[in-house]
């Protein structure tokens, strides 16, 4: 048996993604690169969706012990930790499809690869949306956070289910089912705030306002490589703005006329200064200690 899930399967091969206690997250899994398709263009799509994933659900971390109510901070607590999981797997694949993505680290060192493109690669070898990177503000500005973020990585997950990586496309199946939740929940706050108090509305609008220059960076067109994995991204802005544009409908809040943040945007590695503070406190320790086994 090559694969402790192969008894589990039952016809599905993508069903690996859903959980494992193995310290190898792709242990048993084919990770060969399909025809055609050329390794290091697999490996720098994967980063750029786990480092979506990865900087999100450290963002989200942070509002632990900090929302309104309990219900609401152990849903936030979930959430990152389904963007954490989602990462890892993301970070596992591109180091797998081009090794030469990792980090060098002394001879010897335990750390697995993706733990290494997690904590050992500078700011701006980060290839994430600034959205995600941008600091925390009150409740209303999470939950547009998550609105905005869920309802875009959704629509590229959805059509990534049938790539030709079989790889990315569990990875993928396994994270719509995360993320119709973070959109369902950030879609009914967003109601919620929006139909209550004054205040509750200021706050929501002020944070959309704010965040919305972000928007456009969630909706770009692909790199080629998701052609050659058989991907169809057509519409996908459209279709984006067609959800949010009905929970604005239904919220009674206007779309913000604003356009996105002109020059370089964080799929080049340009990064606000947000990022960097975020990094250093995640990285510190792992860097400290290059050697440890955690």
């Amino acid at each position: 048996m090559d694969s402790v899930y192969d008894g589990l399967l039952e016809g599905d091969s993508s069903q690996w993604a859903f959980g494992t206690s193995f310290e190898d997250p792709l242990a048993g899994v084919d990770t060969t690169v399909p025809s055609g398709v050329e390794p290091a263009e697999l490996a720098a799509y994967c980063l750029m969706l786990a480092d979506d994933a990865l900087v999100a659900s450290a963002r989200l971390s942070e509002w632990c012990s900090r929302a309104p109510e309990l219900e609401e901070d152990i849903a936030l607590a979930n959430m990152a930790l389904d963007l954490l999981g989602q990462a890892r797997l993301l970070l596992a694949r591109a180091a797998a499809a081009d090794p030469a993505v990792v980090p060098l680290l002394p001879a010897g060192s335990p750390v697995p690869a993706e733990d290494a493109l997690a904590f050992f690669r500078d700011v701006d070898e980060f290839l994430n949306v600034r959205l995600a990177e941008a600091p925390n503000g009150d409740f209303a500005h999470v939950v547009v956070r998550i609105l905005l973020f869920s309802s875009a990585r959704l629509a590229v997950l959805q059509r990534l289910r049938g790539c030709g990586d079989a790889v990315l496309a569990a990875v993928a199946a396994k994270g719509v089912k995360e993320l119709t939740y973070h959109r369902d929940w950030s879609g009914r706050w967003f109601l919620t705030l929006a139909r209550g108090t004054d205040e509750s509305s200021r706050r929501l609008r002020g944070a959309l306002d704010s965040l919305w220059p972000f928007y456009p960076e969630l909706v770009v067109e692909p790199p080629a490589v998701c052609g050659v994995l058989g991907v169809d991204f057509g519409g996908l802005g459209a279709e984006v703005d067609g959800v949010l544009d009905l929970v604005f409908e239904v919220s009674g809040v206007e779309r913000p006329r604003g356009g996105g943040l002109a020059g370089a945007v964080g799929r080049d590695g340009v990064h606000t200064e947000a990022l960097s503070r975020l990094l250093a406190e995640m990285q510190v320790v792992a860097r400290a200690h290059p050697m440890g086994c955690w």
